[in-house]
């Protein structure tokens, strides 16, 4: 089913239309006007706009222009008089998918139109899906821990309850939230995300609710929010717990309403989403000192999960680094990497503190000074206190902190220290580094180069 908004003055005419795709499912809205048209564009999201050519006031191409301009998601037909068929050139030109001549032909032809019409939106989001998602998500491979988090997960996918993710930063509480989108019965639809600690409050505000041109210094443009954009779908709200008090009562407001309006705006627009919030803070203490609202936190906090940590879930830690790794390969053009023995036994007595984020990280860091295609326990850099990075395993200086190194820092300290290994061997270094020995005085006389 798809909501589909028909333009047409002549009252007629749209009852055809309508009648014709609401026996197909669809759902369907008319304007007698393009002004009206407008209007209800900005209020709901539509997937696509059946508009006539010719109405008084602002025309359909007027109408097709504001549409591709504001809301490029929605697809656009249009329809035409037989004799101005140049204005329908004209409409495709100007971003209409297609055009259907008046009268039209049957039922049928439209539906057809139509049908091709939301195929295409369709493909459109998939591959937008795809590249952020890359098929389905695998949140375990049967650890234990997991198993009563995956079960809550499966059950509130499909209802429209509002879910708050909570645990240790790096858990995977957006992979998590991905997945719900992607069991919910709103898979269609886009999947739109906000970290909260990443924007300025002025900032933040905007990019959740969108803004009218000149509501601000910079607004040049009205600008569509991202809530607005997430029509349909799952809005999912990270780093929840960052949000300022004027934010939170604004926040507070849309959710119990289903409803908000633009920054500088006074029209009201509907919020058509299913909410998906995340904090690795602790609300409650955060409500004890009067940082976070009571009455937000319920209305988050219907359907409450907590992810366990990954020294929790240990029975996923190999198959997980070794599905990390291949990804990592593959975006490193470097396919077929592996894990030795030795090196999962090393990770998998790892305590893990920053969880799956510094497991990705710590496997990033390895395949880049894996010259050859297994990953060994000495490409592995783990920082206990996992604040260090890639030094942490470095000697400190300046009372035991650690210093900043680069990439091309820690591979010399990598070299040198197997060098020190081997006696001075370079041969049996370059072995001991999986690397040739050319490769090694190349690198070595690159060093010494001033």
């Amino acid at each position: 089913m798809a909501r589909i908004l028909v333009a047409d003055d002549e009252e007629g005419v749209r009852s055809f239309l309508a009648e014709a795709l609401e026996y197909e499912g669809h759902s369907v809205t008319t304007a007698a006007d393009g002004e009206e048209a407008a209007r209800l564009m900005a209020r709901q999201g539509v997937d696509l706009l059946l508009t006539d050519l010719r109405m008084p006031g602002m025309d359909g191409l007027t109408l097709l222009r504001k549409v591709r301009e504001e809301q490029p998601d929605v697809e656009v037909v249009v329809l035409t008089a037989v004799g101005t068929v140049e204005s329908a050139v004209a409409a495709m030109k100007a971003g209409a998918f297609d055009y259907l001549l008046k009268p039209v032909g049957s039922p049928a032809e439209l539906r057809l139109t139509v049908a091709r019409a939301l195929e295409r939106r369709a493909l459109l989001n998939w591959k937008t899906e795809a590249r952020q998602s890359a098929g389905d998500v695998e949140l375990s491979w049967g650890a234990p821990a997991m198993s009563p988090v995956v079960e809550a997960l499966r059950k509130v996918a499909p209802t429209q309850a509002t879910v708050l993710l909570v645990g240790e930063s790096g858990t995977g509480k957006e992979v998590t939230a991905r997945a719900l989108h992607q069991w919910s019965e709103r898979a269609d639809g886009p999947f739109v995300a906000v970290n909260c600690a990443a924007l300025t409050e002025t900032l933040l505000e905007s990019e959740l609710f969108g803004h009218e041109k000149g509501a601000f210094t910079g607004a040049v443009a009205q600008r569509r929010g991202r809530i607005e954009l997430a029509q349909g779908g799952t809005f999912f709200l990270d780093e929840v717990g960052e949000l300022k008090a004027e934010l939170q009562a604004k926040l507070l407001r849309v959710l119990q309403e289903r409803r908000f309006e633009r920054v500088g705006g006074t029209r009201t627009l509907e919020a058509d989403v299913r909410w998906v919030a995340a904090t690795n803070r602790d609300l409650k203490a955060m409500m004890a000192r009067g940082e976070f609202r009571e009455d937000l936190y319920h209305r988050l906090a219907v359907f409450p999960i907590r992810l366990p940590s990954l020294r929790e879930r240990r029975e996923d830690l190999r198959p997980l680094a070794e599905l990390l790794l291949r990804r990592i390969g593959d975006e490193l053009g470097r396919p077929g990497l592996r894990l030795s023995p030795e090196a999962v036994a090393r990770l998998e007595a790892f305590a893990w503190p920053g969880n799956v984020r510094e497991l990705r990280n710590a496997l990033e860091r390895a395949a880049i000074l894996a010259d050859g295609p297994v990953v060994e326990p000495r490409h592995l850099w783990l920082d206990p206190t996992g604040a260090g990075g890639p030094a942490a395993e470095a000697s400190t200086s300046e009372g035991g902190r650690l210093p900043d190194l680069t990439l091309e820092e820690l591979e010399r300290r990598a070299i040198e220290q197997a060098i020190a290994d081997e006696a001075g061997n370079r041969k049996r270094a370059a072995q001991r580094l999986g690397i040739g020995l050319r490769t090694l005085y190349d690198k070595l006389r690159r060093y010494e180069s001033p």
